[in-house]
């Protein structure tokens, strides 16, 4: 139990951190309004490291058990601490981030899990393969 709520942990705060030193690198505020270009940029960079993120936590929340379920806990945490963010704002504030957060981010977190689990698979699969040659 404490390794998965570790390997949540983890993954959520890789997303995080590399989201916020993005914010503080460009100079850019997250909640005001930005260019196109910048916010596809960003909406990539965030879903890069949900995905990473996701991830991560499949991979340290134990091998061969739980790698979607860790990845949906990574997913679940983005989404809420976004849509949290998303309530808060006073409405002159740009809600650009928040919404990607929740709407695309997120989700991309679980592709992390299924990419875990899917490495998993071929390797028992090599496994099995060079054990019957």
């Amino acid at each position: 139990m404490l390794r998965s709520v570790a390997a949540v942990l983890m993954g959520y705060l890789l997303f995080a951190l590399t989201a916020e030193a993005l914010f503080l690198l460009s100079g850019r505020d997250p909640h005001a309004p930005a260019t196109v270009p910048f916010m596809i940029v960003t909406i990539l960079y965030g879903v890069f490291f949900s995905i990473l993120g996701g991830y991560i936590a499949a991979l340290v929340g134990g091998i061969g058990k739980y790698e979607i379920e860790h990845a949906f806990a990574v997913a679940t945490l983005i989404a809420a601490i976004g849509a949290a963010s998303l309530m808060a704002e006073s409405p002159s504030e740009s809600k650009w981030t928040q919404l990607s957060a929740v709407l695309i981010i997120a989700p991309a977190a679980i592709v992390g899990g299924y990419l875990r689990r899917r490495q998993l698979k071929n390797k028992m699969l090599e496994e099995r393969r060079s054990r019957h040659q």
